[in-house]
């Protein structure tokens, strides 16, 4: 089985903007299966090419605007991502979607998924709301179910 990478992406800095970090951060402290890998992916777009290139499976983690109540936990591939940019907009698709595309253009093509969490504020501050903070276990939960099923 090939490398398999849980990818927080978001800025810490704009409350629950930065959602994806906190389950990272969280997870480090849980004993992981072999082969699995959590990155810090913050606000990176191009240098986490490298990830792509070398991961069998990737599971995306941040703030997703769906239009749903805060808190509200997503399941998408990145072709849903593209496919119906009115249903649900990562706040970094538009850069995460290059990144992927550049690496199927390098020959590079992991299995990505993304769990997205609906937030209720963005705005300065590094504390997650409420709403988000509840659904973290939930969050971490399907992660570890999808990094499983690589």
């Amino acid at each position: 089985m090939g490398k398999r990478v849980v990818l927080g992406v978001g800025n810490i800095l704009l409350k629950d903007e930065g959602v994806g970090v906190h389950v990272v951060k969280m997870m480090e402290s849980m004993e992981l299966p072999e082969g699995v890998e959590l990155v810090d992916g913050g606000t990176l777009g191009f240098d986490l090419l490298g990830i792509f290139e070398e991961s069998e499976k990737i599971v995306i983690v941040d703030a997703l605007k769906g239009g749903y109540e805060p808190g509200t936990i997503y399941r998408v591939t990145p072709e849903e991502l593209k496919g119906d940019l009115n249903r649900a907009l990562s706040l970094h698709q538009v850069g995460l979607l290059e990144v992927m595309e550049m690496g199927k253009l390098l020959g590079f093509q992991p299995q990505v998924v993304i769990i997205g969490i609906e937030p209720k504020e963005i705005d300065w501050g590094m504390e997650l709301s409420e709403e988000v903070r509840a659904k973290l276990p939930k969050v971490i939960s399907l992660v570890l179910e999808e990094i499983k099923s690589a």
